[in-house]
């Protein structure tokens, strides 16, 4: 692939302005036919009425059968909402049309799901609104729906929207879902067993939960919540950084939140945008280790594995360290949902999945969840989640409209200046 010039190796807050200018109208055309894809996911797979969003479906777009068939996710649904978002900005879908479509989803929100304390459940018929598989009401998934929300209060500045964001959000009850801790957040709660033993006590997906409780205009957390849990270091291959857990975790707070040229405060004292381009490139290295066992699978520019579909059932499973239950599969939201942290190597590896395997894995709404070339296997589904990490992470590549839509909301400012951020980037 043929590119103007090379990409600097790590990527900060000005290299990244760098990067996207370096896109070919190839790559460009590439991104576009990708993320249009992706955002189809959310025009189609989504309830009119509830804006509740299928949690999977086909990749050629039919419904899942059995119990699966009408479950909608509500983190799918936040995702969603910065979807509907980024498809009016790119003339996707009418405005007008796209705003409606907002304000459903958050009248549902807003007035007649279920909610505990302000929190949902994490799945819901996507038709009635009532809970299924007798799930959790639960933390993380509520802030993605937020999360979702908030990039969708800032894009559309429409009152009604407004209004609804700040209802559910006020509503969140952070003290109740801190279940008698001082600063630690329970994973959720379970009518019939009560709050789940698990908190988020260490690097994950929880930098978006906790800066929207340190922001909260209702019920906030206190700032040294952010300092409360625990960074465990990993060494591989040359890199250093933050987090033991599959790429997502990295990838879907700072869907959001832009954290370029930032760092909190002591003890810490990182930067954890730098802190995920080192976390992709390992992963990257993990890969390429793997190669020797799986030679089919995995190469310079295939690769990737994040918490995925598996011919065994969905999977948690990433790396480093190696996890034993992987097998060859490659999960394409892995490099997708890093494109905005490492271009250079995540978007060569996006291009050479569609062409080396084509429509087999690549359909109406971009690439299948996961496929094994080294067993043949291709998932049958695409989730959404995995297409929204997708989605976003190559929108705020392409400009950064996902990050300037969120973080124009002067609540998360604050919560980054209680929390002690600072840095080049906190001028933007």
């Amino acid at each position: 692939m043929q590119r103007r010039t090379a990409i600097l190796l790590l990527l900060g807050a000005a290299s990244y302005t760098e990067a996207a200018q370096q896109l070919t109208r190839s790559d460009d055309e590439f991104l576009e036919d990708l993320c249009h894809r992706a955002f189809r996911y959310f025009l189609e797979q989504a309830d009119p009425h509830t804006g509740l969003v299928f949690d999977r479906t086909r990749a050629d777009g039919s419904r899942v059968p059995g119990a699966s068939r009408n479950v909608a996710s509500i983190a799918a649904t936040g995702f969603g909402l910065t979807a509907l978002a980024i498809g009016a900005a790119r003339g996707w879908i009418e405005r007008p049309r796209a705003v409606d479509r907002v304000r459903a989803a958050l009248r549902f929100f807003a007035r007649d799901a279920t909610h505990e304390h302000g929190w949902f459940f994490h799945f819901l018929d996507a038709e009635t609104g009532r809970r299924v598989w007798q799930c959790e009401v639960s933390s993380i998934d509520t802030a993605l729906l937020l999360a979702g929300a908030l990039a969708a209060r800032q894009a559309f500045d429409d009152a009604e929207i407004s209004q609804l964001v700040q209802r559910i959000w006020e509503r969140l009850d952070f003290g109740w879902m801190r279940n008698g801790d001082a600063l630690l957040l329970s994973h959720g709660w379970n009518p019939e067993r009560g709050f789940l033993a698990s908190r988020w006590d260490r690097y994950s997906e929880l930098p978006i939960l906790y800066m929207l409780g340190i922001g909260s205009p209702g019920r906030p957390m206190p700032p040294q919540s952010w300092y409360a849990w625990k960074r465990p270091q990993v060494r591989f291959d040359g890199f250093s950084y933050v987090g033991d857990a599959s790429l997502y975790t990295h990838q879907f707070p700072q869907a959001w939140l832009d954290l370029r040229g930032l760092r909190d405060g002591p003890p810490s004292e990182i930067d954890y945008f730098a802190n995920s381009v080192k976390a992709t490139r390992a992963h990257r290295a993990f890969c390429l280790g793997l190669s020797r066992q799986f030679p089919k699978s995995y190469s310079k520019n295939v690769w990737g594995i994040t918490a995925s579909d598996s011919v065994k059932g969905y999977l948690g499973w990433g790396g480093p360290p190696a996890d034993p239950a992987i097998d060859g599969t490659v999960v394409p939201c892995a490099p997708g949902g890093s494109l905005m942290f490492v271009p250079d190597i995540c978007l060569p590896a996006m291009r050479s999945m569609r062409e080396r395997f084509g429509e087999t894995v690549y359909g109406r709404y971009g690439f299948c969840d996961a496929f094994n070339p080294t067993t043949g296997w291709i998932g049958p589904d695409v989730l959404g989640i995995d297409a929204g990490i997708t989605l976003l992470s190559a929108e705020n590549l392409r400009g950064g409209g996902v990050w300037q839509w969120f973080m124009r909301n002067p609540e998360i400012r604050n919560a980054l200046k209680l929390a002690g951020f600072h840095g080049a980037g906190a001028r933007r």
